[in-house]
């Protein structure tokens, strides 16, 4: 081998040494870039029911980053939430009790010129009644006027309520309509019964308003039909609870549209530290 053949083998080995080097690099680099969340991601979605498996699933680890930028929206509004109280995002069901619980601040609902109320003995956390207004303004405006007529109720009211259905319909239906005390979203302050409490509220013109409208406003239809096996409770077109905007996105484009889905994924989620 001449000397010239010498010096472009030599430059040819270099080329390929330093590209193999760059190569290793950027996969290091990679690897380290790697959001280490998605380790976290997979481990609480693997202690997921099967039943959420079958509604909320995964492409790919791109896929995955993009749910947990959507997450990161969710948690980021969690920190404008009142300080004082739980966090709207509270995960209260038949294995989640809430004790005693009393929200920290209440108001009295009264009539006014944005909604209506069926009774003098309605209260609401603040928040969620300002949330409640502008809902209703939106209504308003769609020539909707929305009747209120539960809100909050207290562990000692739940436990009445629950009680006098059992007489009526018996323990087996009564639990499918009605929550024990401590487990009633209710108890938190942030839930709504509207209009008249039956399943022929679905065909009323306030009905069809809050199926069609109510997510964009922040609140979200708690027991949605066909799934009874995963909230516990038959299908509720009467009763919302707020959660905010962010959230109710974030639980349509991931989780079916499901609340209970997103609330146990989010308790998962800060769960594991």
């Amino acid at each position: 081998m001449n000397s010239t053949a010498r010096k472009i083998f030599s430059t040819v080995v270099c080329l390929a040494a330093l590209t193999g080097c760059a190569k290793a690099k950027s996969g290091q680099s990679a690897e380290v870039k790697k959001d280490p969340r998605l380790e976290k991601l997979d481990y609480i979605y693997a202690s997921m029911s099967d039943r959420f498996k079958q509604q909320v699933s995964f492409s790919d680890d791109q896929d995955k980053l993009n749910f947990l930028t959507d997450l990161d929206k969710v948690l980021d509004a969690q920190e404008k939430f009142p300080k004082d109280d739980l966090s709207l995002y509270y995960l209260i069901d038949k294995k989640h009790n809430v004790g005693r619980y009393v929200p920290a601040k209440l108001v009295p609902l009264v009539q006014n010129e944005y909604y209506n109320i069926s009774r003098n003995d309605l209260s609401l956390r603040p928040d969620v009644e300002a949330a409640l207004v502008e809902m209703a303004k939106g209504a308003r405006q769609d020539g909707i006027t929305l009747l209120v007529s539960s809100t909050y109720r207290s562990y000692d009211y739940q436990e009445k309520l629950f009680e006098k259905w059992v007489r009526i319909d018996g323990l087996e239906e009564a639990e499918r309509e009605s929550a024990r005390a401590g487990t009633s979203q209710h108890q938190l302050g942030q839930a709504i019964d509207f209009g008249s409490i039956e399943d022929s509220f679905i065909e009323t013109a306030q009905g069809k308003w809050l199926n069609q409208n109510s997510e964009r406003y922040g609140w979200s239809l708690s027991f949605p039909q066909g799934y009874e096996d995963v909230t516990g409770y038959r299908w509720e077109c009467w009763h919302f609870r707020y959660i905010g905007i962010p959230a109710c996105e974030f639980q349509k484009k991931w989780f079916g549209d499901v609340q209970q889905f997103m609330l146990e994924f989010i308790d998962a989620w800060q769960d594991k530290v």
